[in-house]
């Protein structure tokens, strides 16, 4: 009885970490497109973009018919990301899904509330004017910031939606990072943006995306995967090891030192990129000696094992 509720507070407790995490995130996401997105006309990846592009239309439209309403961006958001939220219910997991939805819904209400001058007392007035009329800044600052965002939602279990459930989707059926795919999909809101605002909110828009895959690449490595060869003499407990951190297996090849002509074993492993900090302290505790060379792998074919995400 008393396991169980001790199991219960520690999930307690981390639906509350996952809870503050994430509307952090949130807020940070709808300040970016309240001031660095609005400052340089850019369009982030995927759904959020394209409801920004439509948003644009529309306020042009009802702005040429001389009516005083904005339109909000919310509705038109949520509208956009049903299919993808269809996905990750089908498909990715339901706890997953239920959190980027919550992601979904408070970035879009947040955008629409949020005061476009919110920066103002945060920065100088020469700093902010700077950043208002320099588009290259602002994509370079935007992009760091979303890209900050998204990758604090993605390790809490969740996402932004639009393109990032099909992307996740991908990747556990293909076994491999998918994000390049994101930008070659969001090449036609571009295009379209181009066309209708101009071609120079678009440009700087390709910046600002290229920044968020960089800063998304640096800091969520789950499905990037690193080839461990480990020269060691304690290989089974380094193997133990390795499937007790990582779920993943390993070969042991014998061997003979080119130099000292003595007998060593090599585990040879492939692991996700996020797990092995831990496999080398664990494998260096097991094993001073033990010589660890890893190597980046683009691609894995066959049974590789993904933590499930519900």
């Amino acid at each position: 009885m008393v396991e169980v509720w001790k199991s219960a507070g520690v999930r307690r407790r981390r639906v509350f970490a996952t809870f503050i995490i994430l509307t952090f995130a949130s807020l940070l996401m709808a300040l970016n497109y309240r001031t660095f997105v609005l400052w340089g006309e850019l369009y982030p990846a995927g759904a959020t973009g394209l409801a920004m592009l439509l948003q644009r239309i529309a306020q042009r439209v009802i702005d040429a018919a001389g009516l005083s309403f904005t339109v909000p961006f919310s509705p038109i958001s949520l509208a956009l990301n049903a299919v993808p939220v269809w996905i990750g219910f089908r498909f990715i997991g339901r706890q997953f899904t239920l959190w980027s939805l919550y992601v979904i819904i408070i970035t879009g209400i947040l955008t629409d509330v949020l005061p476009v001058d919110m920066l103002t007392s945060f920065i100088s007035e020469s700093d902010l004017s700077r950043l208002a009329t320099d588009p290259f800044l602002t994509s370079i600052f935007g992009g760091i910031v979303f890209g900050f965002s998204m990758s604090l939602c993605l390790r809490m279990n969740a996402t932004t939606g639009g393109t990032d459930f099909i992307a996740i989707y991908l990747s556990e059926q293909k076994g491999r990072e998918i994000w390049g795919l994101i930008l070659a999909i969001n090449a036609a809101i571009l295009l379209a943006g181009g066309f209708v605002f101009g071609w120079a909110g678009s440009l700087y828009s390709i910046v600002y995306q290229f920044i968020t895959l960089q800063v998304v690449h640096i800091m969520y490595r789950t499905y990037q995967h690193q080839t461990l060869l480990i020269v060691t003499n304690e290989p089974k407990r380094i193997c133990e090891a390795i499937y007790r951190v990582s779920h993943h297996g390993a070969t042991v090849i014998e061997g003979v030192g080119g130099y000292s002509r003595k007998s060593a074993s090599i585990v040879y492993s492939v692991v996700a990129a996020d797990d092995t900090v831990y496999i080398y302290s664990i494998c260096k505790k097991i094993d001073p000696d033990a010589f660890i060379n890893t190597m980046s792998t683009s691609r894995v074919i066959g049974r590789f094992y993904h933590r499930p995400r519900d």
